[in-house]
């Protein structure tokens, strides 16, 4: 992984993972025990579904950047039908507290969309590929 990209998902995770500790112990703190757990499984959901989902773009990017807008739209549509999944086979768990790990998910996707947002705009990506300093291998016709 370049460090461009590692910077990226560190600057989007690290946030993330501090505001889920917050709402675990929140949620704990209301809740009671099963309301930290929600706020754990709420965390780790938000942390695989972000992070898997930005290394699957940077790899599209880099290897077909002309579906770079389709396939994240693609996956960020994927990634609300697995939540809703995710959300039906848990649905009347007894392992959380359900509103607990709700509030804690709003909260942790927020941040990581937010803290993607402001890692993105700090980044200084090349938008355009600079030319090669070797004379050009291509022949040109008079």
């Amino acid at each position: 992984m370049p460090s461009n990209d590692a910077r990226t998902l560190l600057s989007a995770a690290v946030p993330t993972l501090g505001v889920g500790a917050i709402a675990a112990v929140v949620s704990g703190v209301v809740a009671g025990g099963k309301g930290a757990v929600g706020g754990v499984v709420a965390t780790v959901v938000t942390v695989l579904f972000m992070a898997g989902g930005l290394l699957v773009l940077q790899r599209t990017a880099r290897s077909m950047p002309h579906l770079f807008q389709a396939m994240g739209l693609l996956l960020y549509t994927t990634q609300i039908l697995l939540l809703f999944v995710f959300l039906a086979v848990f649905k009347n768990t007894t392992l959380f507290h359900p509103r607990a790990f709700a509030f804690s998910l709003i909260a942790t996707t927020l941040t990581w969309i937010g803290a993607q947002t402001v890692a993105h705009m700090k980044a200084k990506t090349l938008y355009v590929e600079p030319e090669s300093s070797r004379p050009s291998e291509r022949t040109t016709a008079s």
